[in-house]
């Protein structure tokens, strides 16, 4: 019986390794937040048995256990992508003009890029010869790196932090209407009831296609080229990509159009919540009046804020009776008040999950935002780049936060203050964040089973073509219908000219002949 019992164990141990993939992940965007999206994508996908091979920028602290787990560290990319930050002060990022702030990014990812590319432990991992079944990546200003798709002649998943973008919608051809779908990087406010908002809305996007298709695409073009010189064009690099995997829920943003591959998997990161260290377990369960949670997220550093900007959250947090605890990384900080708890590091998710936080003043990170409306915690954004803006303005049309941009003139005491008084005072904003909370976890499956249900899916389909609609395969011109209407544009503008011509003719036939008529008649008399 026992040898009979071990058999049909090892049957279906078979049985599930026969179903395991080889899968290579390529992250190597060194910012925290999105190892930690990278690392809980992976690892979910260990769990279900695939044969893991992480690309990374740094080594992962907790890799799950009894998984096949393989991690190729790229050593150096951090510094070097660290040396260039550090000469950009990212809290006057709001400052830029949009053409600026998008230089900026450019510049810094082709740093990660290149790095990627040429790495020795890159090159190596592709001369061993190592098949593939799918290969997944960040889709993150870095198209050069769909090249390696093609080099393991596999499907392509793209994970996408922000959400949808326009430059990822324009790869599966999904539709974004400007009339009402705002622009993630460049929106504040928008009312698509306002013709102003809709019409700065379309000159924004198709500004940024402009810039999109006569300077960042022929720049990664030229990078792609001077690492793998076989490369074929991004255009055909980009038929490759099967499946997108949106961090982002109709939940966390307004409901948008998808074609079928393309997926909300957002709040998969989101963690069952764990024991807090001790200090920190005291700390918040002795609040008789609560806790606010303050974090500038991990791209952001406190204690790099401007004096002012300081010395404003210290005056404001010492008339507070609730107990702050705030991400900081100088512990040596001089002037803190007494109800204020610093770290340079915390463990946000499990702060989040406890009862006594009143309150969460956040950069609005779209990794902070889904955290705190997984938990209801009502936010104040202080939003300073990129998609933090859109992030702000969601959760205030939702209710359940409030916003001052970092650089806002009227960043004042007394603005963070009423602020703060308004949403720890006016019960609305703690019920509309527990009802977004409600609305966000109520699905079908939880987060992390919809990504690895699809992309189980791509791999089952090798590359699940069926899910990809038509317009994949149309040139921009061609999908754009350029090739329809500027005929027809011309075509009716000849025909409005020939009939202009001809009405004036006739009508100059007929002046004539009536003022030679005239003249008879004159003669005549």
């Amino acid at each position: 019986m026992a040898f009979l019992v071990l058999l049909i164990i090892k049957c279906v141990l078979i049985l599930e390794t026969s179903n395991a993939a080889k899968i290579l992940g390529i992250f190597t965007f060194p910012a925290r937040s999105h190892n930690i999206l990278a690392t809980r994508l992976l690892a979910g996908l260990a769990e279900d048995g695939h044969e893991i091979t992480f690309v990374a920028p740094y080594p992962t602290k907790n890799i799950p256990k009894n998984t096949s787990w393989n991690e190729i560290v790229l050593e150096g990319l951090k510094e070097e992508h660290n040396s260039y930050l550090n000469q950009i002060d990212i809290y006057e990022d709001s400052n830029l003009g949009l053409m600026d702030r998008l230089q900026l990014y450019e510049n810094v990812m082709t740093c990660w890029i290149n790095v990627t590319m040429f790495h020795p432990k890159m090159r190596a991992l592709m001369a061993s010869n190592n098949k593939f079944d799918v290969v997944i990546m960040e889709d993150f200003f870095n198209s050069a790196h769909k090249y390696f798709a093609h080099y393991y002649d596999c499907p392509l998943i793209l994970l996408s932090p922000m959400g949808l973008t326009s430059f990822t919608a324009d790869l599966l051809r999904n539709p974004l209407p400007p009339a009402y779908v705002p622009h993630t990087m460049i929106s504040n406010t928008f009312d698509f009831r306002n013709y102003w908002h809709r019409l700065n809305n379309v000159v924004s996007l198709c500004s940024l296609h402009i810039i999109e298709y006569f300077y960042t695409l022929p720049l990664h073009a030229r990078l792609l080229k001077a690492a793998f010189p076989d490369s074929p064009p991004l255009e055909e690099l980009n038929q490759r990509v099967a499946l997108v995997l949106l961090n982002s829920h109709q939940s966390l943003i307004q409901p948008i159009p998808l074609v079928p591959n393309i997926v909300n998997i957002g709040g998969y990161h989101v963690d069952t919540p764990k024991d807090l260290p001790q200090d920190l377990q005291n700390f918040m369960d002795s609040a008789k009046e609560g806790v606010i949670y303050f974090s500038m997220g991990s791209n952001l550093k406190a204690k790099n804020m401007s004096e002012e900007k300081k010395q404003i959250f210290f005056n404001v947090f010492k008339r507070l009776k609730q107990k702050i605890l705030w991400k900081f990384e100088d512990e040596n900080v001089m002037g803190l008040p007494k109800n204020v708890f610093i770290m340079s590091w915390m463990p946000q998710q499990d702060i989040l999950a406890h009862p006594n936080v009143k309150l969460f003043i956040t950069h609005g990170g779209l990794l902070s935002t889904t955290e705190a409306i997984h938990h209801g915690v009502p936010m104040l954004t202080i939003p300073v780049f990129a998609d933090q803006f859109t992030n702000a303005a969601t959760a205030v049309q939702g209710g359940y936060g409030l916003r001052i941009s970092y650089n806002d003139p009227n960043f004042n005491e007394e603005t963070l203050n009423k602020l703060i008084d308004l949403l720890l005072i006016d019960p609305k904003y703690r019920e509309n964040a527990k009802h977004r909370s409600k609305v966000y976890n109520d699905r079908p499956m939880k987060p992390m089973e919809t990504l690895v249900y699809w992309v189980n899916y791509v791999i089952r389909h090798k590359g699940a073509e069926h899910l990809k609609v038509a317009g994949v395969h149309l040139q921009n011109y061609q999908y754009l219908m350029l090739d329809i209407y500027i005929p027809a544009i011309f075509f009716m503008h000849v025909g409005f000219y020939l009939s202009f011509r001809i009405v004036r003719y006739i009508y100059r036939r007929f002046s004539t002949k009536k003022s030679g008529k005239k003249s008879k008649k004159q003669k005549i008399q």
